[in-house]
């Protein structure tokens, strides 16, 4: 026969041939769907933890409260709590003055003066991101699919222990020592995830929501968009305070620079009138020296003060004063 047929000949010849392979099939792949499941459940735990021990969560929990309760006065007033779904919202309530101000931005400045501590709730919530990607159905069918691989596993090896062992069959030794270490992991995966619900269950009354109807990934998913908005907010302050830095100290410089040319100006000015002012004594002192002080047309003084002062041996004598006759 050829060696395609030679092939399916011999592999008709063992028995329970599919279900050995599939056995195989779910051993190469249970350690990388252990692997894919296991963090999701520590996240979710840890998630859990967070929102539950986290007291600058609660403090700012408490401001927000107190936000809305002082915009709302009145029927809508004094509230004792408010849904978590409304936590996003604050991002969206804008400013009536400046559009690209909202509520959030301004509770941040708040908190930076009066609860700087609170700031910190973001370092208290580590695993919301991870934990905001689990969906509680999805990681309860991976697991249920991991439960029924194993069984499948284990029927099959009790089936094949049952049956005269052929020389050189390892399938009984190998898959024994297989479901041993197997069923141990899963075990351990299962039980984290039990404690995971527990502490989810906790988690949603804890802040009045309806366990029955919030998945993991809606419920963090608040708190995920949550502490994204308000890290863009607090970027978005502190690049606002660092214009508002810049364009202050560019008006400071402007004013000590216009201040300086006004003094610059005014020291020119006097300067200028000092000059003009001797200026004139000069020629007053030469008009009388040569008695042009007695011409009818005075502007001739200035235009005489240059050629009188050229004459540097003349200025030093005193003319003689001319003799009047009345």
């Amino acid at each position: 026969m050829a060696k395609p047929d030679r092939f399916l000949y011999e592999m008709s010849r063992i028995n329970h041939y599919q279900q050995r392979l599939q056995s195989l099939y779910i051993k190469k792949k249970f350690a990388e769907r252990i692997a894919e499941i296991k963090p999701k459940v520590e996240a979710l735990t840890k998630a859990c933890k967070e929102i539950l021990h986290s007291r600058n969560l609660k403090q700012l929990l408490e401001v927000v409260l107190a936000f809305g309760n002082y915009m709302n006065k009145g029927q809508r007033g004094n509230a004792y709590g408010f849904k978590m779904s409304s936590l996003n919202k604050i991002a969206d309530t804008k400013s009536s003055i400046d559009k690209n101000i909202t509520l959030l931005h301004y509770m941040i400045t708040i908190l930076e003066k009066k609860y700087p501590k609170v700031l910190m709730f973001q370092n208290d919530l580590q695993s919301i991101s991870e934990a905001a990607k689990v969906n509680m159905t999805e990681l309860e069918k991976d697991i249920g699919t991991l439960r029924s691989g194993l069984k499948s596993v284990e029927s099959e090896l009790e089936y094949q222990k049952k049956r005269p062992q052929e020389l050189g069959d390892k399938f009984v030794s190998v898959v024994s020592q297989f479901i041993t270490v197997a069923s141990f992991s899963f075990s351990d995966v299962e039980d984290s995830l039990t404690e995971a619900k527990e502490l989810f269950l906790r988690a949603v009354k804890h802040f009045g929501e309806d366990a029955s109807k919030m998945q993991p990934d809606e419920f963090f998913g608040i708190f995920d968009q949550f502490l994204q908005s308000f890290a863009e907010a607090q970027q978005e302050n502190e690049n606002m305070r660092k214009r508002k830095e810049e364009e202050e100290r560019r008006a400071k410089l402007e004013a000590q620079l216009k201040e300086q040319r006004e003094r610059e100006r005014k020291a020119r000015k006097a300067k200028a009138n000092g000059e003009d002012d001797g200026g004139e004594f000069d020629d007053l002192v030469s008009a009388l020296r040569s008695g042009e002080v007695f011409d009818k047309d005075l502007s001739k003084m200035k235009r005489n003060r240059k050629r009188i002062n050229n004459q540097s041996t003349d200025s030093s004598r005193e003319r003689p004063v001319t003799k009047l006759n009345f």
